[in-house]
């Protein structure tokens, strides 16, 4: 503990550095103006610019990305109170009271609540991040390929159980993201896998083009679609606002705990703030004494989807640094940008990287508390920006989609697939199916198959070794009870949908 304890105070004193702490400022402004605009997202402003961080220095690199999303977690609200306009799926739930709030002619305390509930959130986030990070990349050292073949079927089946959306759909999104992955080089044989004969396509769908089409420009292709209308308030906070936001705050503990804890849990699940948020909403409308101010300007209504907003954001990256495995469609996406800098997510990178993954954890301290400091002091500059007309805005944000395509592989090649990409993501989006397990299927694609390949290598071609289930030299069964847990965990939550139902069904029947 004393010497993780010293490796954070040196990884914050990285983060510290004139041009980290630089790069922290600018990362939260873009990420603010990303979750001030809607149509972007904290996904899609990381993937445009994760070009732009090619030729950085690592640690600057990975501040710069996930500065962009703590800034676009803060930045969501803004537009959600002052203009009724979310600036971020995840800022749906906050419109609800916030708006309401704003109406009644008291933008600047809505304001102040939001941010504040942001940063506790932000705070124990980082604090799972810091102090249970060591323990479980230690304990993941332990894994073999079987091993972590099941973690990856946990990930993929948290996704199709507990994402709220069609199952099917999801497992759609799924088996596209797989079939994508596998365009290109076999890891194995190295014979070449879905080209058509196209050199092109022998190097395989770079991660990088297809999230900037999928998300950046299948959301902006939307956004023009449906087109925007801006009708908002002025939001200036005063001292008076600050001190009022401290005082209800603390008398909203309950809320505020309710969220933080909801926002962990979805975080390190994997489920992301989206659905933390709502979920935080709903359990704080139902346990709330006065439900009828809900809808209304209720203070609750603000600070429990707030809280469990950047709860999850930040627990987020728990599961992506220790296992590998995003938590969140963002982490997916700041992943990718992990591995172009050859730095691969999981429990050897604490071995391997030590230095590295310090300074982002201490990165995560100081943007996220620096990020409370500068949207208490320049919302109303950043709310100025939507009053923008979009129509000026969207070609300069596909410009830079393009201008980020290109810079990956300097191939024009890859401004066609980010277009395709666009329509696909725009397709998916109109017929309600989610983007996110695919993405997670396009990044976690090849690792899966490595590991399931490993497996069957290494037990002789025997399917049971993916359960736990192994036979040794001398002919004896031998169980990986870690193995088999986790598998049997993914199978449950993979047909939770169904048993749910099932259950829900024998509880009328017997009532």
């Amino acid at each position: 503990m004393a010497e993780n304890m010293q490796l954070l105070m040196s990884g914050i004193g990285t983060a510290l550095m004139p041009v980290n702490f630089i790069t922290a400022i600018v990362g939260l402004a873009l990420g603010i103006i990303v979750g001030v605009l809607p149509g972007l997202g904290g996904a899609n402003g990381v993937a445009i610019l994760i070009p732009l961080t090619v030729a950085m220095d690592p640690v600057a690199g990975i501040i710069l990305l996930a500065s962009i999303y703590w800034g676009a977690l803060y930045g969501g609200g803004i537009t959600a109170i002052l203009f009724n306009i979310p600036g971020e799926p995840w800022s749906v739930a906050v419109t609800f009271d916030g708006y309401p709030l704003a109406n009644k002619g008291e933008p600047g305390k809505a304001l102040v609540l939001s941010f504040l509930a942001h940063s506790v959130g932000a705070v124990i986030g980082v604090i799972l991040l810091s102090f249970f990070a060591p323990i479980i990349a230690a304990f993941a050292l332990m894994f073999g390929p079987s091993e972590v073949f099941a973690v990856m079927m946990l990930t993929f089946s948290a996704f199709v159980g507990l994402g709220g959306k069609d199952a099917v759909k999801s497992c759609v999104s799924i088996f596209i993201g797989f079939l994508l992955a596998c365009v290109g080089m076999d890891i194995v044989t190295g014979e070449m896998r879905m080209t058509f004969g196209s050199i092109d396509l022998m190097a395989g769908f770079d991660f990088i083009i297809a999230v900037i089409g999928l998300f950046g420009l299948g959301e902006i292709l939307l956004t023009v679609e449906e087109g925007l209308k801006i009708e908002g308030k002025a939001g200036k906070i005063s001292l008076k606002d600050v001190k009022d936001g401290f005082v209800i705050i603390c008398k909203e503990w309950k809320a505020l705990v309710l969220g933080v804890g909801i926002g962990a849990w979805m975080g390190l699940k994997p489920g992301g703030a989206t659905p933390a948020s709502f979920m935080a909403y709903g359990f704080a409308k139902q346990g709330a004494k006065n439900k009828d101010e809900f809808g209304k300007g209720a203070y609750a209504g603000i600070i429990a989807p707030e809280a469990a907003t950047h709860s999850a954001g930040t627990s987020a990256a728990l599961p992506m640094i220790t296992l590998g495995i995003p938590g969140s469609p963002t982490m997916a996406v700041i992943m990718g940008g992990l591995m172009i800098f050859g730095l691969i997510p999981g429990p050897m990178l604490f071995k391997e990287h030590a230095t590295f993954v310090w300074a982002f954890i201490g990165s995560c301290w100081v943007g996220n508390i620096l990020g409370l400091f500068i949207v208490m002091a320049f919302a109303p500059l950043f709310a100025a920006i939507l009053r923008v007309r979009f129509a000026i805005i969207m070609p300069i944000i596909v410009y830079v989609c393009a201008i980020g395509a290109y810079a990956v592989n300097n191939r024009m090649i890859d401004i066609y697939y980010m277009i395709v990409f666009g329509v696909f993501g725009y397709l998916f989006k109109k017929l309600d199916y989610p983007i996110a397990p695919m993405v997670l299927a396009l990044v976690l694609g090849g690792m899966a198959e490595s590991a399931l390949r490993q497996s069957l290598l290494m037990s002789g071609g025997n399917p049971g070794v993916l359960i736990g289930l192994k036979i040794n030299e001398a002919g004896r069964l031998e169980i990986s009870w870690l193995c088999l847990l986790i598998m049997i965990a993914a199978f449950i939550i993979f047909f939770w949908p169904s048993i749910s139902g099932f259950l829900e069904k024998r509880k009328k029947a017997s009532a």
